[in-house]
């Protein structure tokens, strides 16, 4: 060992005698990286060996560890081929709980690693094992010769063993199960973003659809050109912060088009807008739920809005949503009742259907189930669909004429 190393030990008071050699067999070179790492390593072992590791255990479930690894590979840049094989190393650890407060040696042969790690080819493992090292998860504990072995006791007990050293990953624990919870966030922010960007993009290329098909007044071409330009930015990799600008650049978009499309409505159809949007509260009557234990709720019938358009037009326009009618469709609470059961089929959630009851009222939240039956092929996401359609018609920029007057050329 070089007489610089051999003074940072003596300063530093660890006892040399005890160490396993740890500079690699072979071609294999030490960097200063890796010299630092298991210096690191070993005053941390001391440490707790001495009871001054605090808060710290240096233990942890190997499983648990390795399955928040996989969360976090990004951030040692590890792949799931360097985490398979790390795992077909941890299972030739006696112990499920990783103890890294001292050597956490495993030798297993090439052949029964490369059985372990599904067939993995030794070109393959040598990568990743040199991945692994360089992430500082494992040391790796050559002998003289290079070989992965022990030597055991008179009673069977390993005394000396040389092979992938696994004490780095449990040292580690509190570190990968804090990024492996990071990474969990971030993708779900992620998730988010992704979502909303995609029904950003669905709602203004379906507007955007209705408007060329009726004819309105708008430069809706151009608006098409920016909405592709938006799209053509869009990978799988994109960086979430351009995906956060590519959700505000979208959500200006939909304004303007939306806003477009509103002025480009009849006096005809604003006015058919504006009334269904009021609200046509009818007396109710609350009726006394008595339970078992003597308790009483109140159950008040929700307010009722009328949907301004026929039945008669809605089911021209709609026959599907008729092949679920139980017995038949009389009325409007007829309709009502079948589209709850629709709506449970196109995946539409118990929440969203409430919700839309309350923003649109009952007959209008019916047409718009009957309308999505009509159009199950087109609407990727129907719950995502109603939830939009509902957010509209709390503001009071949702009209169900649209949907219909749509529908009723294409059938013609």
């Amino acid at each position: 060992m070089p007489l610089q190393a051999l003074l940072v030990f003596l300063i530093r008071g660890l006892d040399m005698t005890e160490r396993i050699g740890t500079t690699p067999f072979g071609g294999g070179k030490m960097s200063a990286r890796l010299f630092k790492r298991q210096i690191d390593v070993a005053e941390r072992q001391q440490a707790l060996q001495g009871g001054e590791g605090g808060n710290e255990t240096g233990r942890a479930d190997k499983w648990r560890l390795l399955r928040a690894l996989t969360e976090a590979k990004a951030h040692y840049g590890l792949n799931d081929r360097a985490i398979a094989l790390l795992e077909a190393m941890a299972s030739f650890a006696a112990e499920r709980e990783l103890d890294g407060a001292k050597p956490i040696i495993v030798f297993p042969s090439n052949r029964e690693l490369s059985l372990r790690a599904r067939g993995m080819s030794p070109a393959t493992i040598r990568r990743h094992v040199a991945a692994l090292v360089e992430a500082g998860l494992i040391f790796r504990r050559d002998s003289a010769n290079g070989k992965r072995y022990c030597r055991r006791g008179d009673h069977g007990a390993v005394e000396e063993a040389f092979g992938f050293d696994l004490a780095p990953l449990a040292l580690k624990a509190d570190e990968i199960f804090a990024l492996a919870e990071q990474a969990r966030e971030d993708d779900k922010l992620l998730r988010a973003i992704r979502t909303e960007i995609t029904l950003h993009q669905r709602d203004i290329a379906k507007i955007l659809e209705i408007a060329l098909e009726e004819g309105r007044a708008g430069d809706w071409l151009d608006f098409s050109i920016q909405l592709a330009g938006i799209r053509s930015t869009l990978t799988r990799k994109t960086e979430i912060e351009t995906l956060r600008q590519t959700k505000s650049d979208l959500n200006l978009l939909r304004h303007k088009v939306e806003t477009l499309y509103l002025e480009a409505l009849s006096e005809e159809e604003m006015s058919a807008n504006d009334s269904q949007i009021e609200r046509h509260i009818q007396n109710s009557k609350s009726e006394q739920l008595l339970e078992s234990s003597g308790n009483e709720k109140e159950k008040a019938e929700a307010p009722q809005r009328k949907a301004l358009v026929s039945l008669a037009r809605l089911q021209k326009v709609c026959p599907q949503i008729l092949d679920y009618a139980r017995e038949g469709v009389r009325g409007w609470s007829d309709l009502i009742k079948t589209a709850d059961l629709v709506r449970s089929m196109l995946g539409v959630s118990p929440d969203a259907w409430r919700k839309a009851r309350a923003a649109m009222g009952e007959e209008a939240a019916a047409v718009v189930i009957a309308v999505m039956l009509e159009r199950a092929e087109e609407i990727k996401s129907p719950g995502g669909y109603l939830r939009n359609l509902t957010d509209k018609a709390e503001v009071g920029a949702f009209s169900i004429l649209p949907m219909l007057q749509a529908l009723e050329r294409k059938t013609k």
